[in-house]
C-alpha cells in the first residue's frame, strides 16, 4: 500500500469517528452549555487513538468498522477530556490547544472541569450502550480502554508527572502510563474487538508499548524544535515549566537516536504478526516523522 494510500485511510479514519463522535453528543440530552464546550474541544486533533484502534481492528476483521466506532469514538472522547484538564492553570497551564485557545480560556475554568468530566462520562456510556452487539469482545475492550485512562494509566501518569521525575527510568514509568497506556488501549482494544488471538495480542500489545513511547520521545523533540503553528499549541513549554524529558537528559541526538531504536522495536514485533498490520506499520512510521 502506497504512502498516500495511508494517509487517504487515516483521513478516513479520522473523518468518521469525528463525525460520529459529534453525532453522539447531538444526539444526547446534555445540558446545553455542556454540551457546548466538549463539542468545542472533540473538534480537531491528529485522531491518533481511535485510527490506532481502527486500524487494529481492520487487521483482525473484515467487518464493518461500524462494530469498532463506539470505541473509538469513546478513547478520543476520553483523550480530549485528558487534554482539557492537563491545560488548566492547576496543571500544565496551557493557554492553546488544538490550534485554538484552550477550553478554560473559552469558558472559562469551572466549564472546562465540566467538559472534561462529561466527556469522560459519555465514552463510558457510549461503550456500554454497545455492550449487547458487541458481546465479550466489546465488555473485553471496554475494561481495556477505562482500566487504561485510570490510576493505573494516564492518571496516574499524570499524577508522577505532577510529583516530578529526574531520572530515565522515572521519566519511562511516567511516559508509559501518562501517554502511552491508552495508545497501547487502542491498539489492544481494537485488535481484540477484531478476533486476535491470545498471542498476537500480546504482540500487538509489545508494539504499542514501544510505538507510545517513540510518540512522547517525539513530543519531547517537537516541544524543543518543533513549529507551534503545525503543532496547534506553544513549543518550549517543558523548557519553561523546568520539566525533565528525554531531551534535557539525553540531548537531542541521543535522543532522535532512541527514537529510530524504538520504532524500529515497534515494527519488529508487529513483524510477530501473521495478519495484515500494513496501516499501523504506516502509522508507527507517520508518528516518527510527524511535524507536530
Amino acid at each position: 500500500m502506497s504512502r498516500e494510500g495511508f494517509i487517504e485511510r487515516l483521513e478516513y479514519f479520522s473523518t468518521i469517528s469525528t463525525g460520529f463522535i459529534i453525532d453522539y453528543i447531538n444526539s444526547r440530552g446534555f445540558e446545553t452549555a455542556v454540551k457546548e464546550t466538549m463539542l468545542y474541544s472533540v473538534q480537531g486533533g491528529k485522531r491518533l487513538r481511535p485510527a490506532l484502534l481502527l486500524g487494529a481492528f481492520s487487521s483482525f476483521s473484515n467487518d464493518s468498522l461500524a462494530a469498532a466506532l463506539p470505541f473509538a469514538a469513546a478513547i478520543e472522547m476520553i483523550h480530549t477530556y485528558s487534554l482539557i484538564h492537563d491545560d488548566l492553570p492547576a496543571m500544565d497551564d496551557d493557554d492553546m490547544r488544538r490550534g485554538k485557545p484552550s477550553n478554560h480560556i473559552q469558558f472559562g475554568e469551572a466549564e472546562a472541569i465540566l467538559a472534561g468530566d462529561a466527556l469522560l462520562n459519555a465514552a463510558a456510556e457510549c461503550m456500554l450502550e454497545n455492550l449487547v452487539d458487541a458481546g465479550e469482545p466489546g465488555q473485553r475492550a471496554s475494561v481495556i480502554i477505562m482500566k487504561a485512562a485510570g490510576a493505573e494509566g494516564m492518571i496516574g501518569g499524570q499524577s508522577l508527572d505532577i510529583a516530578g521525575v529526574h531520572t530515565k527510568q522515572q521519566l519511562k514509568k511516567m511516559y508509559s502510563m501518562k501517554t502511552g497506556a491508552l495508545l497501547k488501549a487502542s491498539a489492544v482494544a481494537g485488535a481484540v474487538l477484531g478476533g486476535c488471538s491470545h498471542g498476537e495480542e500480546k504482540y500487538i500489545g509489545d508494539f504499542a508499548e514501544h510505538l507510545g513511547f517513540a510518540f512522547q520521545i517525539k513530543d519531547d523533540l517537537l516541544d524543543v524544535s518543533g513549529d507551534s503553528g503545525i503543532m496547534g499549541k506553544p513549543t518550549g513549554s517543558d523548557e519553561g515549566n523546568n520539566k525533565t524529558t528525554i531531551v534535557s537528559l539525553s540531548g537531542i541526538h541521543e535522543t532522535e537516536k532512541l527514537l529510530d531504536e524504538t520504532a524500529g522495536e515497534a515494527l519488529k514485533e508487529l513483524r510477530k504478526v501473521e495478519a495484515d498490520t500494513w496501516f499501523l506499520q504506516e502509522l508507527m512510521k507517520f508518528i516518527d516523522q510527524r511535524k507536530g
